[in-house]
């Protein structure tokens, strides 16, 4: 059994674009949620820690916000 996700807002959101936000749950060892904060009974997207780094690494380096 999965322990409970414990999401926050993520640092890259934008509230300047009508509140779009990701929200991530890393609390989990071996996996990375992320969900959309406005629908958070929707879709979960799981992935890898290193593959959330390197998304997170890409974002920063493009200089753009999530």
């Amino acid at each position: 059994m999965m322990p409970e996700l414990d999401f926050h807002k993520s640092s890259y959101s934008s509230n300047t674009d009508g509140g779009t936000c990701v929200e991530v749950a890393t609390n989990v060892p071996t996996t990375v949620a992320v969900r959309d904060s406005k629908d958070t009974t929707g879709v979960v997207v799981h992935t890898t820690p290193a593959v959330w780094s390197a998304f997170s690494r890409f974002v920063r380096q493009a200089g753009r916000p999530c």
